[in-house]
């Protein structure tokens, strides 16, 4: 038996409509499963948040780390920003809790994003592949440039 090839995501067509690289990836980041060639610090997670004067901003740091909301309000010109709901997550960027992705949302949203500047030093960066267990590793400045995103030193310190 071949490997099964997996079906492409939204995601993942958007991006081969588009003629950028990717690889595809099978990670659950949210399980903490991992392959033996990647590490944690390459995976990026994508969070949806509220800013007071923006309305939905998208901020994207690596896993391990966790976003500094009052560097995220900062840079996007919020005196604040909060997380949305999980109950609204949907609704608003159309993904479900550990699928949200630059790609997807910018397809139907014009929400301000920002990446956190470690990706840019990385020179490439995962991200979910718009479903849960699915994701894509790809060129940051690439993916910044596609979505267009800004990198921003966005973690806590």
């Amino acid at each position: 038996m071949g490997k099964k090839k997996m079906k492409k995501t939204l995601v993942e067509q958007i991006l081969d409509k588009a003629g950028i690289t990717h690889d595809s990836l099978a990670i659950n980041a949210l399980e903490g499963e991992l392959p033996e060639d990647v590490v944690a610090d390459q995976i990026y997670k994508t969070l949806a948040l509220i800013g007071d004067k923006t309305g939905p901003i998208i901020g994207i740091v690596p896993i391990t780390e966790h976003l500094s909301e009052k560097a995220l309000a900062k840079i996007s010109g919020n005196k604040k920003v909060t997380m949305i709901p999980q109950k609204d997550l949907e609704k608003t960027t159309g993904y479900v809790h550990g699928a949200n992705n630059p790609v997807g949302i910018r397809q139907k949203h014009s929400f301000p994003i920002y990446i956190d500047q470690s990706a840019l030093a990385l020179g490439q960066m995962i991200v979910s592949a718009g479903e849960v267990g699915r994701s894509i590793c790809m060129n940051s400045q690439t993916l910044a440039d596609f979505v267009g995103a800004t990198f921003a030193d966005l973690t806590v310190k």
